[in-house]
């Protein structure tokens, strides 16, 4: 049987418990509570030796009912704010790579019809499916996959909503929109809850705290790290005949985004695997020829452009991925990035 550091017994460290409290009086537990500002669980378990628990409980991330409510919420807001071009208005709903894309989508629209979004119309979600993970700590986070009235039909759209602790609302991260079939089946624990995967999981392909480096590295020199697909070969092979265009050059540079509300997240997969979300960032410079001139931009782009444009132009983008990285040891190695959604962020002028 474990005992204290002060050598005192489970049985002891109960007593002094139930002690301290009665001596607290009427509404102890409460002011308790306060004063140490975090409570400290006892619970005997079954050999009869005191576990402690508290940030290092593995809990779920959130209630179904409480996942429900945050889509709600997002939704609700998501539509205020494209509605009125107004960043402000679902601020607190998004962050990360989504709040990236979506705060640039606004501002652009802003400047363009401050009287608010001409083409406007409610985004629709429904039929969602919870896969919310128990974990210990902070920051949580769950994914909610559901249908949508926007994009091709069958698609299903998956947010990643996460929050940093009890006393923050939840906000969507990441956003991926992949085709029915291929949403992955993810594994369970005895009570239904979805497996995290940790940033440095040593049971899969890659890890995923060194996707984003490993797809900027993929981008810029190729390699075997991921498998073919529209994201990846044939993502570098449109950039390759894209770069050398008669008059027009394209340079790019892509970098990883790992910190903060940008760290990838990742649930376990059936098959042992994970799907696993993270974003990137990358910029592609356009540099016309001498005697000529850039493409014409859209309303968009000029809206976000900053400094006069006379033979370049820097454009800016926040885009994130969801791939399915396998187990380790498997036949196939290779990364699969099933849905990559990326929006312009900046663009500068020179």
């Amino acid at each position: 049987m474990s005992r204290d550091r002060a050598g005192h017994s489970p049985r002891r460290l109960l007593s002094l418990a139930r002690t301290a409290l009665r001596r607290l009086g009427p509404g102890g537990h409460h002011r308790f509570a306060l004063a140490t500002g975090a409570v400290t669980v006892l619970s005997v378990a079954a050999n009869g030796c005191v576990v402690v628990h508290g940030e290092r409980e593995v809990v779920p991330a959130a209630t179904r009912g409480e996942a429900a409510r945050a889509l709600d919420d997002f939704t609700t807001a998501y539509n205020k704010a494209d509605r009125a071009n107004d960043r402000s208005l679902d601020a607190d709903r998004v962050t990360g790579a989504l709040g990236a894309i979506d705060g640039a989508k606004l501002r652009a629209g802003r400047r363009n019809n401050p009287g608010g979004n001409p083409g406007y119309s409610p985004l629709e979600l429904g039929d969602a499916r919870f896969a919310i993970p128990a974990k210990a700590g902070w920051p949580r986070w769950f994914v909610a996959d559901t249908s949508a009235n926007k994009g091709l039909a069958g698609s299903r759209w998956l947010l990643v909503f996460t929050r940093g602790s009890a006393n923050d609302v939840w906000r969507v991260s990441y956003l991926t929109v992949l085709a029915g079939a291929d949403v992955p089946k993810f594994q369970q624990d005895k009570d239904g809850w979805a497996l995290p995967v940790t940033a440095d999981d040593a049971a899969l392909a890659v890890g995923p705290a060194e996707l984003s480096q490993a797809y900027a590295t993929y981008l810029k020199s190729g390699g075997e790290t991921f498998a073919p697909g529209i994201h990846t070969s044939q993502w570098r092979a449109l950039r390759g005949k894209n770069a050398s265009k008669p008059g027009l050059a394209r340079q790019y540079v892509d970098e990883p985004l790992t910190s903060g509300d940008y760290a990838p997240v990742g649930l376990r997969t059936a098959d042992g695997g994970a799907l696993v979300f993270f974003a990137t960032q990358r910029y592609e410079k356009q540099t016309a020829a001498r005697g000529t001139g850039l493409p014409a931009q859209s309303a968009d782009v000029k809206a976000l452009t900053t400094g006069d444009v006379k033979q370049s132009l820097t454009l800016g983008f926040v885009s994130n991925q969801a791939a399915l990285d396998p187990a380790k040891g498997g036949q196939d190695q290779r990364v699969t990035v099933l849905g990559r959604v990326e929006g312009l962020t900046a663009a500068k002028g020179g």
